[in-house]
């Protein structure tokens, strides 16, 4: 996508695979500004400290911080330890799993010499695959768009989403987005109610600040806000991103989801969940009891930071000393309550049957 014009995604090699270079998010949107990351502690602290963010774009970070450490330490021992490592650092994604074990894999059937090499390539190449899905992704969620405005008095599409699943959240084009780049493109006017996403602010500080710059109509409300606009008419569908979904159709994303899941279900309005089959566990049939939730410090939810009116930005404490803090970072909205799964290979129902005749080659009957 582009910034000022300027194309962009958000990591890319640089000096020849010595090192990779990130937009830091936790600038945004005051600041846009360029990380280079050349060791595996860079990579390590761009994904634990949310310098990137995004269960795609932790997934691409991860595998080219193994790249990156293989160019440091290429032994079998220290190939594991920057994979265990870099896997360790956000539990919830799956695609940081599963990115960092590919290169892992594909450089360890080879002599140490030439393992760097090969992982920078399989990196590369998880990226490249990962921007193809984020656009078909875009083009299958933009045809359920077309549908509702077909059907809209006023032909407009109203989109609620939540958190961030753009660009910045991928390589480039996004998940929940994705649709709504390739519809705004197209010519489908469309709106979205961007949720501020508390306590770290993704939505107002990320979606927002991407819409604005692909030129798409946008206004940012508080959390709390989505349930009385769907009761008042002004939702027509909800598109959210996601972390991990279980191979059964419930969605782990962003804590709050499952609050706007819930709403839209009260109000007959359509769910979906955009994701890539690489976010999908095959492992996992049921995500409120499977799925590893991250809890954050409570200093995201004491602290925020914003800019003053003399252009400086700050941080500022919210609460009063002494309050205690809980910051759970996702909740799992159970697959009942979900419309229908967008991927790379079509819309899916959220049953295990349905995901399961999109991607046969992975959905092998579990080992109890």
């Amino acid at each position: 996508m582009k910034v000022d014009g300027k194309h962009y995604r958000t990591i890319s090699v640089r000096d020849g695979g010595a090192a990779v270079e990130v937009i830091d998010q936790t600038r945004l949107p005051h600041e846009f500004t360029l990380v280079r990351l050349i060791t595996l502690d860079d990579a390590v602290r761009a994904i634990a400290d949310m310098i990137v963010r995004g269960a795609p774009l932790i997934g691409a970070t991860g595998a080219h911080g193994l790249a990156l450490a293989l160019r440091e330490d290429a032994t079998d021992d220290g190939a594991r330890r920057a994979a265990d490592r870099l896997i360790a650092t956000r539990p919830t994604a799956v695609n940081l799993r599963w990115a960092v074990e590919e290169v892992y894999a594909t450089a360890m059937g080879l002599p140490p010499g030439d393992r760097a090499a090969a992982a920078l390539r399989r990196a590369e190449e998880i990226c490249d695959e990962d921007v193809a899905m984020c656009a078909a992704i875009g083009e299958y969620g933009k045809g359920i768009l077309r549908e509702i405005a077909s059907k809209h008095h006023a032909g407009r599409v109203d989109v609620l989403t939540h958190c961030n699943a753009g660009w910045l959240a991928t390589v480039d084009y996004g998940t929940a987005l994705a649709p709504i780049y390739k519809a705004h493109d197209a010519g489908i006017p469309v709106h979205v109610w961007v949720d501020e996403t508390r306590p770290r602010n993704q939505g107002a500080s990320l979606t927002a600040w991407e819409l604005l710059q692909h030129g798409v109509p946008h206004t940012v409300i508080a959390d709390n806000a989505g349930g009385h606009l769907m009761q008042h008419g002004n939702v027509d569908v909800c598109i959210v991103g996601s972390d991990r979904t279980t191979r059964t159709g419930d969605v782990c994303n962003k804590i709050g989801t499952y609050l706007k899941a819930l709403a839209a279900h009260d109000n007959l309005i359509p769910f979906y969940a955009a994701l890539p089959g690489t976010t999908i566990d095959w492992a996992l049939t049921d995500g409120v009891a499977g799925i590893p939730i991250e809890e954050r410090s409570e200093d995201e939810v004491r602290f925020m930071r914003g800019r003053v009116a003399g252009g400086d930005c700050v941080t500022v404490e919210i609460l009063a000393p002494g309050c205690k803090a809980a910051n759970p970072g996702f909740d799992v909205t159970p697959a009942r309550l979900i419309t229908g799964i967008i991927t790379e290979r079509g819309v899916a129902k959220a049953t295990a049957a349905s995901l399961a005749r999109l991607y046969p080659e992975m959905a092998k009957p579990l080992i109890k």
